[in-house]
């Protein structure tokens, strides 16, 4: 505008509109159009005279409408118009008046609402009330230009307008006024200067606010989502130092309230003549130091978590390795478990199918187990069902193949149940301690197995002793006793409990906390709570033989990756689509359970996700997976997709070429 030129006018046009279709944050570039209408105006009377209306407003227009053609290059109006509807239809899709979503879940323990985004968002806030307020008394800031200072403030409540208009309410769109925060905050520090607010109680009044804003946005976890939040410290708790952060901050505002009261009553409101310059410099600076000091913060702690997970996997970690030439990110540590039948240990003295229950079996029996250990359904939150189809508020927590079931042929002690991860069950036995109707205190003892030669030698710190189990119970109810010579145990460790319960999943000890000595080892189980859903049931102890993912999946095998998990396996082949055929996945990659539970509606069939495609076609097997030196963590999980019909032959496509109006359509888009 500086310029009096129409130029630079179009080209704004033309970035605006591809912001604009690039996403739905995008709409927030109508903000910065909208307020540039004024002086447009006196640019277009400034030269109307000489080249009329159309000659200056026609090449506007026409930027305006540039992205048509990147928009319908490959897709037709009624594609667009049946997508658009079906998207609305599906979901996410809320209404403008449910914006308030959005800002209650800012408020959340979680990293929707972690410090950094409530930080953000709420000196955001501040600033623009401040310039607001600053603007409203003075008729400007002093020290600004008018023009420029009024169009930051129009651009970002047009933004917060135009934001409630988008169809998903989620607290990373914040991040569209990542460019006006800045110039925003540079605003309300020149509008708190003593240049331009002379008030020394005014001033304190200000940093009393963001120190009170400071305490509010550290009254929550310092979260981040998935992996990002590994080892950073804080993650699931507020942060505090020997006090809580939130209480030290909101003491300091408190105290600043009081400075200015006294500053107010005393009738010392005037800056002194002697004040130190060091400590006026400090003072009229509330809101940079406080942004400085959640950046050091912000970045230690991260920096924290790379150091303190070492050598585990940290994206810092990762992100470094990079550099170095490493760059398939986890897929380097996700360590897999091809074979859990391999990995068996032999028992000592007793055949394989007595081995569980050799040395003492109360209560526990082959069929100990129910039909069904589907893991326990998650409710989802209030307003995060955003969808318009949807079966019920619950999402199920279990991976494919670890919910049981039963088989028709017994196996090798008896049992009709469904082993989990591939286990042959005619040749692992398995006991457990449910039943119904009067219940009783349950006991197990297995007999001793024979740790296999040389599992001492060398790092045992990437080594596992694991046991598959289901049921009910404390970690502290399974142990694992071990002995160098003879039958007496020498000592018992007890295994981390890593899954959802009730459904089979993977204890794991680490083979580094038995002595070198031992020659073998046995489990040792407790089931003396006689709730009805209180159960045992457990499986022989394996060491498993790893390699890692990258090395299982590779990099050429059709994979589906949730969409969580994309940027962590960068070598991972995302399965292709091509003349309209899905390319068959071989494996699927997902994140935790949170996460996945979170995200599967918009992945599943009612959502038009792939899922709806895997389900119908494939059979998901977990595979059971570790994260390398991070071995109790709960990284995600690694399935592999066999095609229920491997013998189905493959489409053949008949392909050619047709020209068809835009509004041509072979058939409406199925909702379900």
């Amino acid at each position: 505008m500086a310029t009096s030129r129409l130029l630079p006018v179009a080209v704004a046009v033309i970035i605006g509109a591809l912001t604009l279709f690039s996403g739905p944050t995008g709409i927030a570039a109508v903000g910065a159009l909208l307020v540039a209408i004024g002086p447009l105006k006196t640019i277009v009377a400034a030269h109307v005279s000489r080249f009329g209306y159309w000659a200056l407003l026609a090449p506007i227009a026409a930027a305006g409408t540039v992205t048509i053609f990147l928009i319908f290059r490959d897709q037709t109006l009624a594609a667009e118009l049946q997508a658009s509807s079906f998207k609305s239809a599906v979901g996410p899709s809320l209404a403008w008046f449910d914006e308030h979503i959005r800002y209650s879940r800012l408020f959340t323990t979680s990293p929707d609402g972690s410090v950094a985004r409530r930080f953000a968002v709420l000196t955001l806030l501040l600033a623009l009330a401040v310039s607001v307020a600053m603007s409203l008394r003075k008729g400007r800031i002093p020290g600004t230009a008018l023009g420029p200072s009024r169009r930051i403030v129009g651009i970002t409540i047009i933004s917060f307008l135009a934001m409630m208009f988008t169809p998903t309410k989620w607290t990373h769109h914040f991040g569209v006024f990542a460019g006006l925060a800045g110039s925003l905050g540079a605003l309300a520090a020149v509008a708190v200067s003593a240049a331009a607010m002379r008030s020394r109680r005014n001033r304190t009044v200000f940093a009393a606010a963001v120190l009170f804003i400071a305490a509010l946005s550290f009254a929550t976890v310092n979260g981040w989502w998935y992996v990002s939040n590994f080892g950073v410290p804080w993650s699931n708790s507020f942060p505090e130092w020997h006090f809580g952060f939130t209480t030290i901050l909101l003491g300091f505002s408190v105290l600043a309230l009081l400075v200015a009261a006294w500053l107010h009553f005393s009738g010392r409101d005037g800056a002194p003549e002697d004040e130190p310059r060091r400590w006026r410099g400090i003072g009229r600076a509330p809101l940079a130091i406080a942004t400085w000091a959640l950046v050091v913060f912000e970045v230690g702690s991260l920096t924290l978590a790379m150091t303190g997970q070492y050598p585990a996997w940290t994206v810092g970690r990762s992100n470094l390795e990079a550099l170095t030439g490493k760059t398939c990110g986890m897929a380097e540590d996700v360590m897999v478990e091809q074979d859990p039948n391999a990995g068996i240990l032999t028992p000592v003295g007793v055949p394989v199918r007595d081995s569980l229950g050799a040395a003492r079996s109360e209560g526990f029996s082959a069929n100990g187990i129910p039909s069904d250990v589907s893991a326990d359904p998650v409710m989802e939150q209030p307003g995060s069902d955003n969808f318009a189809d949807s079966d019920s508020g619950v999402v199920s927590g279990s991976e494919a193949g670890t919910e049981g079931g039963t088989i028709a042929a017994a196996g090798i002690n008896g049992s009709r149940a469904r082993l989990p991860y591939g286990l042959d069950p005619a040749r692992v036995p398995v006991l457990g301690s449910w039943r119904s109707g009067i219940q009783q205190p349950a006991f197990l003892r297995s007999a001793w197995y024979q740790l296999p030669p040389g599992w001492s030698e060398g790092d045992r710190s990437d080594s596992l002793l694991v046991v598959s189990a289901a049921g009910r119970f404390d970690p502290s109810d399974v142990a694992v006793q071990w002995a160098t010579t003879g039958d007496d145990p020498a000592g018992s460790i007890g295994f981390a409990d890593v899954g959802a319960s009730p459904a089979w999943r993977n204890l794991r000890a680490p083979l580094s906390a038995i002595p070198a000595d031992a020659t073998r080892v046995r489990l040792v189980a407790t089931d003396d709570d006689l709730s009805p859903t209180h159960w045992i049931a457990l499986t022989p102890p394996r060491i498993p033989q790893l390699r890692t993912l990258q090395d299982v999946v590779g990099s050429s095998d059709p994979v589906l990756l949730d969409w969580l998990v994309g940027l962590a396996f960068p070598c991972q082949r995302p399965f292709g689509h091509r003349n309209g055929v899905v390319e068959v996945p071989k494996w699927r990659i997902m994140p935790d359970r949170f996460g996945a539970e979170a995200n599967s509606p918009v992945m599943d069939y009612l959502g038009g996700g792939p899922l709806g495609i895997t389900e119908l076609l494939l059979r998901a097997t977990t595979v059971p997976t570790y994260l390398k030196y991070d071995w109790f963590r709960d990284w995600g999980a690694l399935q592999q997709l066999t095609p229920y019909y491997p013998g189905a032959q493959p489409a053949r496509l008949e392909l050619g070429s047709a020209t068809r109006s835009g509004l041509w359509s072979p058939a409406p888009l199925r909702l379900s």
